[in-house]
């Protein structure tokens, strides 16, 4: 029995099988630990979130920005941008069960020894906290009134943790964290419009995981979101998004021993009208 952590797939489903088969997944005795934005962007989407519904007794999936896009516009609150490749699964017979599905996701997940985010964590929470806060968001996906939320969840604001938070300002800025940081300054507060390599980061900004003092830091973390990161190992940090969208890699991080796999961008997968470098 092995657990492999596979990065963004966004849509992009012959690298998946690809990966799928260079590991030798065995879905009757293996997991996949898939870190968000599985779908959006590649050209298979609807093929991916089908794959992934039909196996998810051998999967955990946290939810990444992409994912929480497509339940918006599902929803109508806000309308697919030019690069999105939602339409096949709107259309789609099966779209509620599909979305269903998606919207009963966590954004957080762990076991005794890893913990896995889309994005990333705030300094100030420890692990332990942090899975209680994605419970909050949890609960108000999976409650009758989620599209409260999702009415409310775009925006940038707040910008920086406080225990008083409450309501939706709370839950957005949870939300965020968990979906959308790359960077932020020492005391936590984040950064959205950054999206480059690590040169680059702007002055008084630092990678959320290079924070000093970050209470989390005693937990192996895997994450995804930063392509322009790159497959980063370090003995308590694990990044897999490798930008397969953009022609790069997809890659897997097997948890038992931490060997990586991966394989290129499959021609297939690549829409026409991806240009450009983004998330």
């Amino acid at each position: 029995m092995a657990t492999y952590a596979i990065g963004d797939i966004q849509g992009c489903y012959h690298s998946f099988l690809s990966l799928l088969d260079t590991v030798g997944f065995n879905p009757a005795q293996d997991r996949l630990w898939l870190v968000g934005d599985i779908i959006n962007r590649g050209s298979g989407s609807l093929e991916v979130l089908r794959w992934v519904y039909q196996h998810q007794s051998s999967i955990n999936v946290v939810l990444g920005n992409h994912d929480l896009h497509a339940l918006a516009v599902a929803e109508g609150f806000v309308r697919a941008h030019r690069s999105d490749t939602l339409q096949e699964i709107l259309d789609a017979p099966d779209r509620d069960v599909l979305l269903t599905w998606v919207r009963n996701q966590p954004l957080i997940h762990a076991n005794d020894e890893f913990l896995m985010v889309h994005a990333g964590l705030l300094p100030q929470w420890s692990a332990e906290q942090a899975l209680s806060l994605g419970a909050e968001v949890s609960a108000a996906l999976r409650s009758d009134g989620y599209r409260d939320f999702l009415g409310q969840m775009y925006g940038n604001f707040p910008t920086q943790w406080h225990h008083e938070l409450q309501g939706v300002d709370r839950l957005r800025l949870i939300t965020n964290a968990m979906t959308r940081l790359r960077v932020c300054t020492h005391d936590g507060v984040m950064d959205f419009d950054f999206k480059g390599e690590l040169p680059d980061i702007p002055t008084g900004n630092v990678p959320w995981f290079d924070v000093s003092n970050r209470q989390s830091a005693d937990t192996p973390i895997i994450f995804g979101h930063w392509s322009a990161l790159g497959l980063q190992q370090r003995p308590n940090l694990f990044a897999l998004d490798t930008g397969c969208l953009w022609g790069g890699k997809l890659s897997a991080l097997r948890l038992e021993d931490r060997e990586v796999f991966q394989v290129p961008c499959h021609a297939q997968d690549v829409p026409q009208k991806i240009k450009i470098r983004g998330s």
